[in-house]
């Protein structure tokens, strides 16, 4: 048989190897016998065997992912590659948002530690400064501010507790203890107490501290609380959003884009960037619906950083307590005897106290000295020397880039030189098919506009599960902090809307509450007509079930006067009024 070819045929063949050639294709001869040296290299590099790796290009049949043209990938090597694939996204995901869960691990834990501890060192101030001043005196009644303290603490980690309830319970018992103080002459029953507490709101005893300091207390723990959880929350969002799998349809762009052109025997060929952008958003798809949450809670959380430093600020408020409290008690002994009247006319009048042992200066604490605050020099640092201001200012530099970060994140990865080719080198990257420019446009953000994307089959009519719960969270997690921004609590907001932490404190103005605008502002200084006398800062006590106090505390029905007259308000008092004080307990 004749086998040469005629002269027109051997130039039809040479003209279509020169076209081939010229398109950038190879002639099936040509690419059967190439070399995949290369590809069992990078192969290799990766840790698999290159025992199932063919020598040269062989026929792709058998492939299910990449262009089924001559290749230098068996099926196995392809399956294995498409494995690999889908590791490399999930660590490019990780990667990329790590800086979110560390930003929103280590400032929760900051802010957490900065909150505890300042409460820790007020309890811990004030305890050492009174039991060193009034010794037996306050130890035997500090557990009046103690539970205070106690329910603060429990608020602020989270507890089931009303702050309106919590400072309400305070004044009613401080105004039982003040009350008795103030008319040693006589002794009240339990019954008679209650009805002092009762009748106090329509008395003001305390004049218009309670609320100023329920402003001040309730917006600053509101504040500090809600930050505290948002953190977590966005910490744990992060957590849940970037634990995803990827999905069979999603493993197909993925494997064609990065380790199709390794199986066609150019591994150093990198996908275009709209390849790789239409990939990415289609994978990415139900993250990117997290955008418009994502940015509100980001927004949320900065907002309520900067009402932190400004009007809620948590230091001013611990600091602030022991100052209010000494003007309130002050404000009740200067219109005692008004005071005492209304009471006596409301209530009845009280039987007289028995006769009295005389008692020595020294157990009365009549020769104390009254206290003082630290000054700014000897005020101590709390988390490792840090302070609001600090914490605030870092978190608010790492919250800024936060936003908009779900629909960036497909931009964040194929910017990387590793995943994607530069956009100047559109016309030789990897375009799906072979080395060439990459046609398609690039499709838009989230679940819906995945509907035309030429890389990735997204179903649009089933929205992720867990994506939708995330935005539930944030959602939820959101409004709390805009309701903490203006004061209020949304677990306690039926019950306080008229008189606790937020609802009817909205248009009030409470700059001049703060201890730094006040007339008592540390180093507390009284008028010239009044000796000094500087309240420390406010104590903690145990823990204990429940909100509200036990009015008895173990004790009898009657309190005497000599029995209420053994507590620590010296402290909080003008130095002729303990003298006076004094001198009636003999």
């Amino acid at each position: 048989m004749d086998t040469r070819v005629s002269f027109p045929s051997r130039r039809l063949l040479v003209l279509l190897c020169t076209a081939a050639a010229l398109l950038g294709t190879r002639s099936p001869l040509a690419a059967a016998g190439r070399s995949c040296s290369d590809t069992r290299q990078v192969y290799l590099e990766k840790g698999y065997s290159t025992s199932t790796a063919p020598l040269t290009q062989i026929s792709g049949e058998h492939l299910r992912l990449c262009p089924q043209d001559y290749t230098c990938c068996s099926s196995q090597m392809e399956e294995t590659l498409a494995q690999q694939s889908e590791r490399d996204f999930l660590k490019a995901v990780s990667d990329n948002s790590q800086f979110l869960l560390t930003t929103f691990t280590q400032r929760h834990r900051r802010f957490d530690e900065f909150f505890k501890e300042l409460i820790d060192l007020s309890e811990k101030s004030m305890n050492q400064m009174f039991t060193k001043t009034y010794g037996l005196l306050f130890t035997q009644n500090a557990h009046v501010f103690q539970e205070l303290f106690l329910e603060l603490r429990r608020y602020y980690s989270g507890g089931s507790v009303s702050l309106a309830e919590v400072l309400s319970d305070f004044w009613s018992r401080l105004v039982e203890r003040v009350f008795s103080l103030v008319n040693p002459q006589y002794q009240f029953s339990e019954d008679y107490l209650e009805c002092v507490s009762k009748h106090a709101e329509q008395l003001q005893p305390f004049g218009d501290v309670p609320r100023k300091l329920r402003v001040q207390v309730s917006r600053a723990f509101i504040a500090a609380r809600a930050l505290s959880q948002g953190l977590a929350t966005g910490r744990d969002i992060v957590n849940k959003a970037t634990k995803l799998t990827a999905d069979s349809e999603c493993v197909r762009g993925l494997m064609r884009q990065w380790y199709c052109p390794l199986c066609r025997g150019m591994p150093s060929v990198r996908p275009c960037r709209s390849l790789c952008l239409n990939v990415m958003k289609g994978c990415l798809a139900n993250q990117a619906d997290l955008d418009t949450e994502w940015n509100n809670f980001i927004d949320a959380l900065y907002q309520v950083s900067e009402k932190l430093e400004g009007p809620f600020n948590m230091e001013l408020a611990a600091d602030s307590i022991s100052v209010k409290v000494s003007e309130a008690i002050m404000h009740m002994q200067e219109n005692s005897v008004s005071i005492s009247s209304k009471v006596f006319q409301g209530c009845g009048n009280p039987r007289p106290a028995p006769a009295r042992s005389k008692r020595s200066p020294k157990e009365s604490g009549g020769n104390r000295r009254p206290f003082r605050t630290y000054t700014p020099e000897e005020k101590p640092t709390t988390a490792a020397g840090t302070n609001l201001d600090r914490l605030v200012t870092e978190l608010k530099e790492r919250l800024r880039p936060m936003r908009g970060f779900w629909v960036s994140l497909p931009h964040t990865i194929c910017n990387d030189e590793k995943m994607a080719a530069d956009v100047t080198n559109e016309d030789r990257c990897w375009n799906g098919q072979t080395r060439g420019r990459y046609l398609p446009d690039v499709t838009g953000d989230g679940l819906v506009s995945q509907i035309n994307n030429p890389e990735v089959e997204v179903d649009i009519a089933r929205p992720d599960v867990r994506t939708r719960q995330l935005i539930m969270e944030l959602r939820v997690v959101t409004n709390k902090l805009r309701h903490a921004m203006s004061g209020q609590d949304m677990d306690f907001m039926d019950s306080e809307e008229g008189s606790g932490s937020g609802g009817g404190d909205h248009g009030e103005r409470y700059n001049h509450d703060w201890p730094g605008y006040g007339p008592y502002s540390p180093p507390y200084t009284k008028p010239s007509n009044n000796p000094a006398s500087n309240p420390a800062k406010p104590p903690r006590g145990r823990d204990r079930n429940g909100s509200k106090w036990n009015r008895n505390n173990g004790q009898g029905r009657v309190r005497s006067a000599a029995g209420l007259l053994s507590f620590s308000l010296f402290s909080l008092l003008p130095l002729p009024f303990v003298v006076t004080a004094a001198t009636m307990w003999r």
